[in-house]
């Protein structure tokens, strides 16, 4: 990686402290290390932000399976672990009561990072009062993503008729593990705490993007801007992710959309395909389409088989989409074909990106300007990314669907399915979904392929549209409410 030389001895200390966390006093920050880690100077907490664990949220993947556009595929199914299946399934219990969630152990990892940050970067020694202030609010947004992550997890999706009384997440404000007792806030709390740290943090932020994995400006605006957007704030999205996309000018990394019509051609970043693992794909740091890098592992972008993308999500693609040649139709290594046409296996990476990424904030954006009827706004936003999925001539949103909002407003929903399927994006927008007066009333199923072509179908519950908070942080914290 081209940062590893901001790497400090002081971070190194931290991830060593980090990942031998298993034997603290248990509480709910029991995966977090006791005591103070060393950071004396600016240049030390500065050093901090480089921490392997804010980068790599690891197996907070439960979202991937859950998604209304996958299928699973036997025998690779019931051979997959406890937590694929029940995730599938849709079931209340992803882990054993001995477990850690995977949903858990990293993110509140980086909150007592980023609360350690905030809280004793003002008497550190030496840099500049306007140094503290900038590292401060890297950490104070990036708490902000954090908490954004957890309340789609384990808070029901945001409704402004029911967040001041629906049950959130506990808002941890202290770098301190000797503390064991939590409350989850409401929905609205938690909401107004991340919009607290994003409001505060942009005015601070670098203006420049000058490392993936450091939070910038427009990073924090397009974060604000989606915050928004899954509260039904449409209109106060808008200047946020403008002035996301405008701030990608001009920065000191390339920062835009692949050309999938160049990167499939010769030379192109895509490159050579193997049979095995599909296309080249650049790593975390190097991918032009990252703003804000966070990555976690997904082994069915990879080489597990039991988890594909569905005959229905397979139609939605034209036969000239590009994004095709990142699936495949028969299983990793072995080449068998799956039972049924449309099954298709994605092979892109082990690790997704789920930070903010460039495609994404064109597709919200659209959706933004939809709902808020600027309907040509919209269409230019989709076929901008359109245009750079294949060839010039199929990007072009139809007029019957690009002339009326609610047929402009599903396509570019369906357009998010394209872009991140089996990436874990769509069940947090079935989450939002399932509030909007617009989509009430929509079912959502899972099927199940045998080997013989039989299917078995899954129904989803209201209830899982969230999750339960792990049994073992239940244990240990008895005075929490979980969901049902």
């Amino acid at each position: 990686m081209k940062h590893n030389h901001l790497y400090s001895k002081v971070a190194l200390i931290v991830m060593l402290a980090v990942f031998s966390c298993t034997g603290c006093k248990k509480s709910f920050l029991e995966t977090v290390p006791k005591g103070k880690l060393v950071a004396q100077t600016v240049s030390d907490y500065d050093g901090l932000l480089n921490t392997l664990n804010l980068l790599n949220v690891l197996s907070a993947n439960a979202q991937i399976n859950m998604g209304d556009e996958v299928a699973a595929v036997e025998p690779y199914f019931t051979a997959s672990v406890l937590k694929t299946q029940a995730s599938f399934r849709w079931e209340p219990m992803l882990y054993q009561p001995s477990d850690d969630g995977g949903e858990t152990v990293v993110p509140l990892q980086n909150i007592y990072l980023y609360n350690k940050i905030i809280t004793e970067l003002p008497g550190a020694s030496g840099g500049t009062d306007q140094q503290k202030l900038s590292i401060a609010a890297e950490a104070m947004a990036g708490r902000a993503w954090t908490y954004f992550l957890l309340i789609n997890y384990y808070g029901k999706p945001y409704s402004t008729s029911t967040a001041a009384t629906d049950p959130g997440f506990p808002i941890i404000q202290t770098a301190d593990v000797t503390t064991t007792t939590f409350t989850r806030k409401n929905v609205q709390q938690v909401y107004d705490f991340i919009i607290n740290d994003l409001v505060t943090a942009i005015p601070n932020l670098p203006a420049q993007i000058t490392y993936r994995t450091r939070m910038s400006k427009a990073a924090a605006e397009a974060i604000l801007g989606k915050v928004y957007t899954f509260m039904g704030r449409f209109k106060d999205a808008l200047p946020l992710l403008n002035a996301a996309i405008t701030d990608l000018d001009n920065q000191a990394i390339p920062v835009r959309l692949y050309d999938y019509n160049v990167e499939f051609n010769t030379g192109g970043t895509f490159l050579p395909i193997s049979l095995i693992t599909g296309p080249s794909y650049p790593l975390l740091p190097n991918n032009y389409e990252n703003v804000y890098a966070k990555q976690i592992v997904n082994p069915w972008t990879f080489n597990n088989n039991e988890i594909v993308i569905s005959p229905q999500t397979a139609a939605l693609f034209g036969a000239t989409d590009l994004r095709l040649k990142f699936y495949a139709s028969s299983t990793y290594s072995s080449r068998l074909p799956y039972p049924v046409a449309g099954l298709m296996r994605k092979q892109q990476s082990s690790q997704t990106q789920i930070g903010v990424l460039v495609p994404e904030l064109y597709l919200l954006r659209a959706e933004c300007k939809c709902r808020t009827n600027d309907l040509a706004g919209a269409k230019a936003d989709v076929e901008t990314l359109r245009g750079k999925r294949m060839p010039a001539a199929d990007a072009m949103i139809p007029a019957a669907i690009a002339g009326a909002q609610m047929p402009l407003l599903n396509f570019i929903l369906d357009e998010r399915v394209r872009e991140f399927a089996v990436d874990g994006f769509r069940w947090f927008d079935m989450r939002r979904l399932s509030v909007d007066p617009l989509f009430q009333g929509k079912t959502y199923t899972h099927v199940l392929y045998a080997e013989t072509g039989d299917t078995t179908q899954f129904q989803l519950s209201p209830e899982r549209l969230v999750l339960r908070i792990p049994q073992k942080l239940m244990d240990q914290n008895p005075g929490l409410e979980n969901n049902p």
